[in-house]
């Protein structure tokens, strides 16, 4: 008889691990309180961007952050009214802002992202969602050569961790896309990365397939526990009990509730991301591109051109923002001012987001069948994949080819 698995969680993370599981034989049902990818999952930058491996927290940030809060075409941005809320998280992140850390993290996550345009076209085999996965270079714009020399300690340490790049400037900026050639005075294309053409789409696409072969998927608030000593026999639901021999949570920024009841302390928040889509645009960009100036992407999708980017703190209830949304359309007038399109739609969304900007994987050892998976902040479409499947390898009790020491969620316990 087939062992039940519930996963909790229907990003890409958690639809990942349920298609690894249901194809090692396991019976799985996805839970989660909305559609598969209606979250973070969907908003996305849409990048498989296997060399974002350089954290937010990056030294001077604690001496740039007031700044930016006070500048209104910086991409950070504070809901004042959940300041009190937010500053003893803020004070464990920025504590991060050393260059230790940085080349921690650039290791650990090079090991979890470098493969990640395979990882997604394994994942996606013969599911139909490959429609969505193409192999493009991701770009990087800088407006001078200084901007360029200021970020030459992130070039350089992607470069000690094996991840290959281009400058491009004068006469070899004719190889940039026409779309961008002229607003650049040096572009870095970052190789060995890809771009998923509709990111909704394509998890959308992934969990039909899940069902189709035998999952179930159950929409439905996650509601508390059920306990029985050192084991976790069920979720309760807004539908009721739901029981299984194993639970993985892979709830993304609605993690941090549960976490708790499972004894994890995590220095834990949701950090607030904008898009906005320019629909049926004139012209289509080639490849996408992150402007460095504004720290936002630029992705060209099925039928629209996606900005995203924007960083907000400000909870996980609260409304969208005008600032951030009228920084963005101020973007995309600066960079396509010839570009004309039907539409814009707007779009507000939460990344989960750890102190040490460091996800969780593994398997909690106060609990014996119990594997958690989120905390990816800026690289969960890119980490996903990925992510689901070592669950998937750890839950039928085979070694992953990465350590995940870094990534030990017992760490919190």
């Amino acid at each position: 008889m087939k062992q039940k698995v519930i996963v909790a969680g229907a990003g890409i993370v958690g639809v990942s691990t349920a298609i690894w599981l249901q194809r090692a034989g396991f019976d799985v049902v996805l839970v989660d309180r909305d559609a598969p990818a209606a979250g973070t999952s969907y908003g996305n930058a849409g990048v498989l961007a296997a060399g974002s491996v350089i954290p937010v927290t990056t030294p001077g940030l604690i001496g740039k952050a007031p700044k930016m809060l006070m500048n209104p075409n910086a991409p950070l941005f504070l809901r004042y009214s959940y300041l009190p809320k937010v500053i003893p998280f803020l004070a464990k992140y920025l504590r991060h802002s050393r260059m230790d850390h940085v080349k921690h993290y650039a290791r650990t996550m090079t090991g979890l992202l470098y493969d990640t345009v395979e990882q997604h076209r394994a994942l996606a085999a013969g599911t139909g969602a490959e429609q969505y996965i193409s192999n493009d270079d991701y770009l990087f714009g800088y407006d001078s050569d200084a901007a360029f020399e200021g970020d030459a300690f992130a070039w350089e340490i992607r470069k000690k961790n094996g991840h290959v790049f281009e400058v491009l400037k004068g006469a070899d900026l004719d190889k940039v896309d026409p779309l961008y050639r002229d607003r650049f005075k040096v572009v870095v294309a970052n190789k060995n990365h890809g771009r998923i053409s509709d990111p909704g789409a394509y998890i959308k696409h992934l969990a039909w397939h899940f069902t189709e072969n035998g999952g179930a998927f159950l929409q439905t608030d996650v509601n508390g526990l059920i306990k029985n000593g050192s084991t976790i026999t069920g979720l309760e639901t807004s539908q009721g009990p739901l029981l299984g021999e194993h639970v993985v949570f892979t709830l993304g920024p609605w993690s941090g509730g549960l976490a708790k009841k499972l004894g994890l302390s995590i220095p834990f928040e949701s950090e607030r991301g904008y898009h906005i889509e320019l629909v049926n645009p004139s012209q289509m960009p080639a490849e996408p591109i992150m402007v460095a100036s504004g720290k936002f992407v630029v992705t060209p999708m099925n039928g629209r051109i996606r900005l995203a980017g924007v960083v907000e703190f400000g909870g996980l209830d609260a409304g969208p923002s005008k600032a951030p949304i009228e920084l963005l359309k101020r973007n995309a007038r600066d960079l396509f001012p010839d570009l004309s399109y039907e539409r814009i739609d707007e779009w507000l969304g939460h990344r989960p987001t750890t102190a040490n900007s460091l996800p969780l994987i593994g398997r909690l050892n106060k609990y014996d069948n119990v594997l958690v998976g989120f905390g990816h902040q800026h690289v969960g479409l890119t980490g996903g994949a990925k992510t689901g499947r070592i669950l998937a390898g750890l839950l039928g009790h085979h070694t992953p080819n990465i350590p995940l020491e870094a990534f030990d969620p017992n760490q919190y316990a």
